[in-house]
């Protein structure tokens, strides 16, 4: 069966959220959000791209930084409203320069860095 981005399920302003994971270490990296056409772009470019909100513009990842996110497979939620990209992530994947996003953990209600941006 051909895929339709259109039986998505997207939220009230036309985006759905996407977790990015590195293909080989299983690793989570980021969070982002995507529209019907980032979607689109993403399977038909094999490079990840996303929707800005802040700047209400398309972003694929790496373009600027050269820190690509390759994607080798998307998987779709059972609700169809969440996306998963399986990709092979070049250099860091969040902003930070940090290798994920989700580098600070809450250990018995406290805040932990668990990677400073040189271990990214």
């Amino acid at each position: 069966m051909d895929f339709d981005p259109a039986t998505l399920t997207f939220d009230a302003v036309g985006l759905i959220p996407v977790i990015a994971q590195d293909a080989a270490s299983h690793e989570v990296l980021m969070m982002a959000w995507m529209n019907a056409q980032a979607v689109a772009r993403t399977l038909e470019t094999g490079r990840v791209t996303y929707w800005s909100r802040s700047r209400q513009a398309f972003w694929v990842k790496g373009e600027t930084s050269g820190h690509i996110q390759e994607l080798i497979e998307m998987r779709l939620d059972c609700d169809r409203d969440c996306l998963l990209v399986l990709v092979r992530q070049t250099g860091p994947a969040c902003h930070t320069g940090r290798r994920t996003c989700f580098y600070t953990a809450v250990q018995g209600g406290v805040e932990v860095e668990l990677m400073s941006p040189a271990d990214g």
